[in-house]
C-alpha cells in the first residue's frame, strides 16, 4: 500500500462518518480513528469541583462602620454563592453537539446530578454534572473557550 492508497482510505474514512478502521495484512497494519464519527460522541461523568466563596473577615473594632454601598451589598450577596469549578483543562461547551440546546442557563434550576456542562479534553467529553442543588445564577466563561484546572465555571445560589 502506498502513500495515495492511505490517503484515500483517511478519505473514505472521514466521509462514511465511522470512528475507527482497522486494515491489515501479512506485513503491514493500519488503524485510522476519528474523533467524532458523525454525531457521536464518547462521554465520561466526571465530578464538578465545589467552592464556596469567601466569607468576609469581621472588621477590627477599632475600625469606624461604613455605610452599606451597592458595592457592599454585592459581595454580601455573592458571599453565599458557590462556584462551580472546572475539574480539568480542556475547552468548556454549553451544549452536547452544535445542533442541541445549551444544558443550562442563567436562571434555571439544578440538582443533584444534572449535567450543566461538557469539558473536552483529548477529544474526549467529560460531562460535569452539579454535586448541588440551587439557581445559576452566573455563567462565567464563554462557549467553546479553553478552561484551565480549578478555573470558576458557574455561579449557584443554593438556597
Amino acid at each position: 500500500m502506498d502513500i495515495k492508497d492511505i490517503q484515500n482510505l483517511i478519505k473514505f474514512v472521514s466521509k462514511a462518518e465511522v470512528s475507527e478502521v482497522k486494515y491489515k495484512t501479512k506485513d503491514f497494519e493500519i488503524t485510522i480513528k476519528t474523533p467524532l464519527a458523525g454525531s457521536e460522541m464518547s462521554y465520561v461523568s466526571q465530578p464538578a469541583v465545589y467552592h464556596s466563596a469567601p466569607q468576609p473577615v469581621a472588621s477590627a473594632p477599632a475600625q469606624a462602620a461604613a455605610p452599606a454601598t451597592p458595592a457592599a451589598d454585592a459581595v454580601a450577596e455573592d458571599s453565599k454563592l458557590v462556584t462551580i469549578k472546572s475539574p480539568m483543562i480542556g475547552t468548556f461547551y454549553r451544549k452536547p453537539s452544535p445542533d442541541k440546546d445549551v444544558f443550562v442557563n442563567v436562571g434555571d434550576e439544578v440538582s443533584n446530578g444534572k449535567v450543566v456542562c461538557v469539558i473536552e479534553a483529548m477529544k474526549l467529553f467529560n460531562q460535569i454534572e452539579s454535586e448541588i442543588s440551587g439557581k445559576i445564577v452566573k455563567i462565567l466563561v464563554d462557549d467553546a473557550t479553553p478552561v484551565e484546572y480549578d478555573q470558576p465555571l458557574f455561579l449557584v445560589d443554593p438556597s
